[in-house]
């Protein structure tokens, strides 16, 4: 009861900064949807191995928490271990199960399943791994900031 009149106060005093409560939840909604088509765009390009595709999503400063346990810095370092064959997947499935909008910023969060071919580590495996990634929208583009992974179980 105490928390449904917080969430009645809240939404009535919202109107006051500008942004009905509700209108806030519909708009992060419609960015949340939008986002969720980008990250699953640039997977498939990771998987196509399409580094047109890969550069335009992946920001200058992209960072990744890689599962080797090292941390990439920037996106000409990520793009050199996918040229490399260290990023090179026979499949590549990504389930979101969380998005937070925060104005320009998203984060998304779920579970992938891969499997690396070629030169890539764990070659013909099936690896489970929980991911974070976060895109910011800059210059009107939403690009992939930053992103940690880390393996659950290979099979």
């Amino acid at each position: 009861m105490v928390a449904s009149l917080a969430v009645v106060a809240v939404d009535l005093a919202a109107p006051l900064f500008g942004q009905s409560l509700k209108e806030k939840v519909g708009e992060n909604n419609k960015v949340g949807e939008e986002v969720r088509k980008v990250d699953q765009a640039e997977a498939a390009a990771v998987l196509a191995n399409d580094l047109p595709s890969i550069e335009k999503y992946w920001a200058e400063d992209f960072t990744v928490n890689a599962p080797n346990n090292r941390i990439v810095r920037g996106k000409k370092d990520v793009v050199a271990l996918v040229k490399g064959g260290i990023l090179d997947y026979a499949a590549f499935d990504r389930t979101v199960e969380a998005v937070l909008v925060q104005g320009n910023t998203v984060v998304i969060m779920g579970e992938e399943k891969v499997k690396p071919k070629g030169n890539a580590p764990l070659t013909g495996q099936t690896v489970r791994r929980r991911f974070t990634n976060v895109w910011i929208k800059r210059d009107g583009q939403w690009q992939l900031t930053a992103r940690q992974a880390t393996i659950i179980s290979k099979e």
